[in-house]
């Protein structure tokens, strides 16, 4: 098995191969990302491999800095301003600023101008029925309109066409009769959802991830081929499950959040094997930390998410939250006069001063560096050597009264408060108490901060995984393969609906079954829910539980109990005397898959200790310099416990235990950071 998360700046490969796991780090090819994959795939042997699990933030980053093809969009006329509007909602703090404008809206950075947004003259009832017949002559002046303006591809969005679809249907057959063989998507067959704006922008999406990895997937899937691969290439979607490339493809928006989402299903299949249910997850790279929580064993799954504020995707995803705190965040001053880090990133090009690479600005890296934290030789694996002199003129440079011993200090301080306040922020929103959960350090740079965070959360300790700089990419080999369908149908849940429902299961289900292989067909397992509302309210309670077998009176009769059960979980009230509405029903066909086993650490005989290889000064964490012992973690056994401040080197990431604190080496490598 290989499993290959391809980041902004690294692509991370992993193999499984007779219990041994092997790892690969290469550079992102961001202009001709497959080239990366490849590299990767070929350094690491992908020809005896029967699958190949992907997962990439190209089609994210892509969204985010607006480096994206012209396409279209066509809605109801009088409509085409949905993408604007959004959902009217402001973030708390654009409540009381007068210039709050959204990202994505026309006074800012529109994904489609307002000039390429089309209103076409037609109308569905909120039933389905037709109020006005589509106008094929005015949508054919509106096409011909966009082929002048040169459209790569085109969204469409119509009114109440998730009850009703023929509209749509016909909509695109004359958007290829007018504008060629182009990427055209529709809402009825993306996001049958109801919510308008939720639908359209999920449609939008859609168009954008096709134009992003059609081409893409073709040429990774050839260049595998090529390198003699024979097996599955299969894609991560935003819940990190995993689905065929050919299949991922028929709906691309579901895999624009694949990347991040694979480090929580990572830390969910480790924390199950060490025992540890509950997970604060934080995956620390160059540019951000993302985290992300687990209860129970079970990552927190929305039914959509943001790629931005208010900028809503309709699929199932792990909810994540991304700050602006990664090994590259920028050291800066701002017009105060006060000392920042974060939320600006000097990414992989020119990167951090100590790079060489052109950089001039101190980044996380630079202050980690100079603390000795970072072994100037050994950074990468070897692969690259920094210069603490470029580290230390750029934080010379900096325009502040502070001494330089203030600047690094304060930097890194500030750079783990940072981290700190994302964790309890997540933590506070899902009403949990953090000392009842465990701080999982992945990322590059997650174990290098993390430990220091510990005393600011409060959690209980702090989890470094083995391979933490790739443990995102074990998520791809720590999954099943899903394929999921969804549909948006509202009904009373009454005897009277049950032949309605069920139709809607029955033909999902039948839908899905034609996706699997023929091999998968005998070991799947069809698992049913419905997002249900009490009668008059606007929101749902999402994955309430559903029966399999026929939909008939005494299975809606469990479906209105099963609701009430997550209704009163969720809010703390019953309300059993009202009547329940369905509004979307959801079915996952769930294809178990084979997944990485971590192997067992030998114990070290009881008359030795892990011993440092060496000690280190560590510098500017307190008014002194810290003597720190420095330990190889290839060198350490199962109950081994490293007192701090020490330093646990491996080829690409580093662990910095602060002073007070005591790593225990766990039975599968894993270190387990409390205070002393």
């Amino acid at each position: 098995m290989i499993g290959v998360d391809v980041g902004g700046t690294f692509t991370d490969v992993v193999a499984i191969a007779d219990g041994e796991i092997r790892t690969v780090k290469v550079s992102t090819d961001v202009r001709t990302t497959e080239r990366g994959v490849l590299r990767g795939a070929e350094e690491i042997g992908v020809a005896d491999s029967a699958v190949f699990n992907h997962a990439s933030t190209h089609g994210l980053n892509a969204i985010i800095t607006r480096r994206l093809p012209k396409i279209a969009f066509l809605t109801t006329l009088g409509h085409r301003d949905i993408l604007d509007i959004g959902r009217t909602w402001r973030p708390v703090e654009g409540l009381t600023n007068p210039a709050w404008r959204r990202s994505y809206g026309d006074a800012n950075r529109p994904l489609v101008p307002r000039y390429l947004r089309r209103g076409i003259r037609e109308r569905l009832t909120a039933d389905g029925g037709v109020l006005i017949q589509l106008d094929e002559d005015h949508a054919r002046e509106e096409l011909r309109i966009l082929r002048k303006c040169g459209v790569e591809g085109v969204a469409i969005c119509l009114i109440n066409a998730y009850v009703n679809h023929h509209h749509e249907e016909r909509l695109r057959q004359l958007a290829h009769e007018e504008l060629g063989d182009i990427p055209v998507s529709i809402s009825s067959e993306v996001s049958p959802l109801a919510k308008e704006f939720a639908r359209a922008s999920t449609t939008v999406v859609d168009v954008f991830m096709r134009l992003t990895y059609d081409e893409y997937t073709r040429r990774l899937d050839s260049g595998l081929r090529e390198l003699g691969f024979e097996g599955d290439l299969n894609f991560a979607d935003c819940a990190a499950q995993l689905v065929r490339s050919d299949v991922a493809m028929e709906h691309p928006f579901r895999i624009v959040f694949a990347g991040p989402a694979a480090g929580t299903v990572s830390s969910a299949h480790f924390g199950d094997l060490i025992g540890a249910g509950n997970l604060l997850c934080a995956d620390v790279g160059g540019t951000s930390c993302d985290i992300s929580m687990v209860t129970e064993g079970r990552p927190f799954v929305n039914t959509t998410f943001e790629l931005e504020h208010d900028l809503i995707v309709n699929a199932l995803s792990n909810e994540i939250s991304s700050i602006g705190a990664g090994g590259g965040s920028l050291v800066t001053i701002n017009a105060a006069g006060e000392l920042k880090v974060g939320p600006g990133s000097a990414g992989a090009d020119p990167g951090p001063a100590c790079y060489g690479l052109g950089g001039i600005q101190p980044t996380t890296t630079d202050t980690c560096l100079l603390m000795g934290i970072i072994d100037p030789d050994g950074f990468a694996g070897g692969r690259m050597k920094l210069d603490p002199d470029l580290s230390r003129q750029a934080f010379d440079a900096l325009d502040s009264k502070l001494s330089f011993e203030q600047r690094v200090s304060y930097a890194f301080n500030i750079g783990i408060n940072n981290i700190a306040e994302g964790v309890v922020n997540i933590a506070i929103q899902h009403g949990v108490d953090p000392r009842d959960y465990s701080l999982v350090a992945f990322g590059a740079a997650g174990p290098m901060l993390l430990p220091a965070v510990l005393d600011l959360v409060h959690a209980a300790e702090v989890i470094v995984p083995p391979h933490p700089g790739l443990f995102s990419a074990l998520g791809l080999v720590s999954s099943d393969l899903v394929y999921a369908d969804s549909r948006s149908a509202y009904a009373l849940l009454t005897a009277e609906a049950a032949e309605q429902v069920d139709k809607v299961y029955h033909s999902m289900e039948e839908r899905l079954r034609e996706r699997l292989q023929e091999k998968d067909r005998g070991n799947v397992t069809f698992v049913r829910s419905f997002d249900g509302r009490l009668a008059g309210q606007t929101w749902e309670t999402p994955f309430v539980g559903v029966p399999d077998g026929e939909i008939d009176a005494d299975a809606i009769t469990t479906m209105v109990a099963n609701f009430h059960d997550a209704y009163a979980e969720r809010s703390g009230n019953r309300f059993e005397a009202l009547p329940v509405q369905g509004v979307t029903y959801r079915v996952q066909a769930v294809v178990k898959a084979d997944k990485v086993e971590y192997p067992t650490l030998p114990e070290r005989p009881a008359s030795e200790s892990a011993e440092p290889t060496r000690t280190l000064q560590i510098r500017y964490l307190t008014d002194e310099v810290l003597d720190a012992g420095e330990y190889q973690r290839t060198d350490l056994r199962a109950g081994d416990r490293i007192p701090g401040p020490a330093v646990i080197r491996e080829p690409l990431s580093t662990t910095f235990l602060v002073p007070g604190q005591v790593a225990t080496v766990g039975a599968h490598g894993e270190l387990r950071i409390r205070k002393a």
